[in-house]
């Protein structure tokens, strides 16, 4: 197959860009309570999230304004290897491709633990070889089919979590008295930051990695129908988003009750939906839950494929990864990114759990990484576009460059320091360097091979 016969198709509709937007914008451990992040700071996790939830949307403003101008499926790879540099372009394509295997893996095993939760003697691995399947068949079909998937998976999450939102107020305003002492626990408890600014701190170097996974929507632009006019809105409604999510469940669940006892007894989803007469909590949860896995995988197959595409276009990966099907799908990518998750899924049963606790090390690691390379490459495109005289060119800008520029810059390094500072996040600084060495050492290599 050679590698232009055909076209990628620009298959994704305002919907399904929009529903996979919001579906990017919450992962799994929201409907948990993100009890441990709440142990950390308490009520003032909805500041913490308000906070990271601004880095983000600065990010993904970056990230929109070179995707709308130049709407290609490497994304950010693509720009730092234009505007920046072969290493960096190499570095931020190789680095989302690993990091993304390594998080599907996570998701992957999840889905056995659910599946278990109905039916405790089905084979851990069959429920896993039968989710690849039918991932890797959605992915493969076209990618029209694939944001069809994404669409009605977002749409569950989605209800789910509006749905807890509605009921948590209905709770409040009904049954724990009169404004404003319905709220009260928002504050007597020890105050709104009752472990001080620390926790505070400690929460951000979390919560923000929450957020991994919402510059999918970057990657989508190559395959998306009218993108000039369907990104914008997606990004920009990422920060509503945020505020209804995540800072709308945060509210709910630090107001019904005191900030020490979420998550102690299960879910705090499940506790919401019981209290108000479901029995069936745990079972629409797990079911929630279950789908919110599959499409997180769902995304990262089509994220890391896309990525091998535009590594291929740039030469920084084999050719065989540019070739199209006649639907206009990355397949060898596809099936290549699925083969390495079920060895690395594999692996999970047969190597000690330390060497995993390093490879999720490098997933934090090189959340960084990307963001950094976002916002540094940001500055390098408009730097160049402001030289050329060509801001004109420019129909969705970044809000306040090259401030909020500055602001992501420091505010990556003030995580890193915190992070240096929580024993359970050091090891992801250590392996932070060692994972660029040794990405670099990868690229010498390639470059003295050509």
């Amino acid at each position: 197959m050679k590698n232009d016969e055909h076209k990628m198709k620009r298959g994704l509709k305002s919907r399904h860009m929009q529903m996979i937007a919001l579906g990017t914008s919450v992962g799994t451990g929201l409907f948990y309570g993100s009890a441990a992040t709440i142990e950390l700071v308490g009520p003032g996790i909805i500041v913490s999230y308000l906070l990271a939830g601004a880095f983000i949307f600065f990010v993904m403003r970056m990230l929109g304004e070179m995707s709308v101008h130049e709407p290609v499926s490497g994304s950010f790879s693509y720009f730092a290897n234009k505007y920046w540099n072969g290493f960096a372009g190499y570095l931020a394509g190789w680095n989302y491709w690993f990091l993304y295997m390594i998080a599907g893996m996570a998701e992957l095993s999840a889905t056995a633990i659910y599946i278990n939760f109905w039916l405790p003697d089905f084979p851990q691995w069959l429920t896993i070889l039968i989710c690849m399947v039918v991932i890797i068949t959605v992915n493969l079909i076209s990618v029209s089919f694939y944001g069809e998937a994404e669409y009605w998976a977002s749409f569950i999450k989605i209800t789910a979590i509006c749905a807890m939102i509605i009921f948590g107020f209905y709770l409040i305003f009904t049954d724990m008295g009169p404004f404003p002492d319905n709220f009260s626990n928002l504050w007597k408890n020890g105050g709104f930051f009752p472990n001080g600014a620390w926790g505070f701190a400690a929460s951000l170097a979390v919560v923000m990695f929450s957020f991994g996974g919402v510059d999918l929507i970057g990657i989508t632009a190559g395959e998306a129908e009218n993108p000039e006019k369907t990104l914008p809105r997606a990004i920009n409604e990422i920060l509503i988003r945020i505020l209804i999510f995540y800072i709308g469940t945060m509210v709910v669940l630090m107001t019904l009750s005191p900030w020490q006892e979420v998550g102690m007894h299960g879910s705090p989803f499940v506790q919401i939906f019981s209290n108000i007469g479901i029995p069936a909590a745990a079972n629409i949860l797990n079911f929630v839950v279950l789908v919110a896995s599959l499409s997180a995988y769902n995304g990262i197959l089509y994220g890391t494929s896309r990525m091998l595409y535009g590594l291929s276009k740039n030469g920084h990966a084999p050719k065989i990864f540019s070739a199209l099907s006649r639907r206009g799908v990355p397949m060898i990518g596809i099936l290549v990114s699925a083969i390495v998750g079920i060895i690395l899924v594999v692996m999970t049963y047969y190597f000690p759990k330390a060497i995993f606790m390093y490879l999720l090390a490098i997933v934090v690691a090189g959340l960084i990484i990307s963001w950094f390379i976002i916002t540094f490459t940001h500055m390098k495109f408009r730097i160049k576009f402001t030289r050329e005289n060509r801001l004109d060119e420019l129909h969705f800008k970044s809000l306040w460059y090259p401030y909020t520029n500055y602001f992501c810059i420091l505010f990556l390094i003030a995580v890193v320091v915190i992070m240096t500072q929580i024993p359970d996040m050091l090891i992801s600084i250590i392996v932070l360097p060692i994972w660029v060495v040794f990405i670099y050492l990868t690229y010498i290599f390639k470059v003295k091979k050509q």
